[in-house]
């Protein structure tokens, strides 16, 4: 049975990683839409700047400084929540760092490190929220996932690791919540490219600077999916018709997609080498300049996402994806066949190749 939810102005909804991109964007949707917002991140300066605009504008704001790789301080950004707001309704695990590199010039330390903000981050605050919510008899936790979930990328092999492991930890969360019958909704929304100053925070090991492949998503776009998915319980979310293309490919046709991926995966992702922005380069381990939505990079960046209200629909949303599913399995199955099986089906005729 499917959780039962409060509309979006009638909730307090807790935002990890709150002070730049799809965080922001989070907090200033829901803060229109009339939600009692409690930001958190690193950045103390940003987040005030941040609590300020809302407020000023008639929203209900509050803030706290938290590294989400501390369950002591997850445990604060619930305490201040029922502090100021009597609780929460809905929480955002969105905290998330990253690095570009080849799994060996990437030092254990730093891959540790993206674990424990990225993974455990998101652990500490599925644990938090999921007690908290029992006890205020329901809610939803929104976890923000990435399609490198389905389809990892080189030079980010540490980060499409910590993308996989989210997913297993929204799959295993829900399951547990829904056979102790918690009136809990959980939600993964899983993005492809999104131009966040996500280039220009990530510890970069290459000798360029990084760019997000195109086609890239306003972060505006993650934010409406995040604060729908607060209010209307829904299992996944895919930001974009592309993303779920590229989660399809990957499971059809893995070794093409390897092929591909090893021919021009290092180049897409990196651009003309120019000066950058010091004071926002490589915030693995302590913060740096935030309270932008959208990367410093000029880029093009999509602002609809049909597909993404297709999946907001009711029922329709959920058969299209249904279908969509069926055509992969089908196709799967065909590629698994003998080889002499397939030279049946004949060239043009529905064969495949990998």
């Amino acid at each position: 049975m499917a959780a039962r939810l409060k509309p979006v102005s009638q909730q307090v909804v807790v935002i990890t990683g709150a002070s730049s991109g799809n965080g922001l964007a989070i907090a200033r949707l829901a803060a229109r839409r009339g939600a009692a917002v409690v930001l958190s991140a690193r950045n103390a300066a940003a987040l005030s700047v941040i609590r300020d605009e809302i407020v000023a504008e008639g929203g209900r704001a509050a803030c706290v400084v938290a590294d989400v790789s501390s369950m002591e301080e997850v445990e604060a950004i619930a305490a201040t929540a029922t502090e100021a707001f009597g609780g929460f309704d809905s929480w955002v695990n969105n905290a998330a760092v990253g690095i570009y590199g080849s799994l060996e010039q990437v030092p254990l330390a730093d891959h540790r490190r993206v674990f424990d903000v990225n993974y455990f981050g998101t652990l500490h605050g599925s644990l938090v929220a999921a007690r908290h919510l029992r006890e205020r008899g329901g809610g939803a936790i929104i976890n923000v996932g990435s399609v490198l979930a389905d389809r990892a990328i080189v030079e980010q092999g540490p980060y499409s690791a910590t993308k996989h492991a989210v997913q297993a930890l929204t799959d295993t969360l829900r399951m547990e919540l829904e056979r102790e019958r918690a009136n809990v909704s959980v939600t993964l929304v899983k993005p492809g490219g999104c131009a966040t100053p996500y280039p220009e925070h990530a510890r970069n090991y290459m000798d360029v600077p990084p760019r997000i492949p195109p086609p890239l998503y306003h972060p505006e776009i993650i934010a409406d999916a995040v604060v729908f998915a607060c209010a209307t319980p829904r299992r996944t979310l895919y930001i974009g018709s592309g993303t779920i293309a590229s989660s399809l490919v990957s499971q059809v046709a893995p070794r093409l997609t390897d092929l591909v991926m090893e021919a021009v995966g290092t180049r897409v992702q990196q651009r003309a080498a120019d000066v950058q922005d010091s004071t926002k380069r490589d915030n693995l381990y302590e913060p740096r300049s935030d309270g932008k939505v959208c990367t410093d990079q000029h880029v093009m960046m999509r602002h609809h996402s049909l597909a993404l209200q297709v999946q907001k629909l009711p029922k329709l949303g959920w058969i299209g994806l249904g279908v969509a599913t069926a055509l992969a399995t089908g196709a799967r199955a065909i590629a698994s066949r003998p080889k002499h099986s397939r030279e049946l089906i004949g060239p043009g005729r529905g064969s495949h190749h990998e």
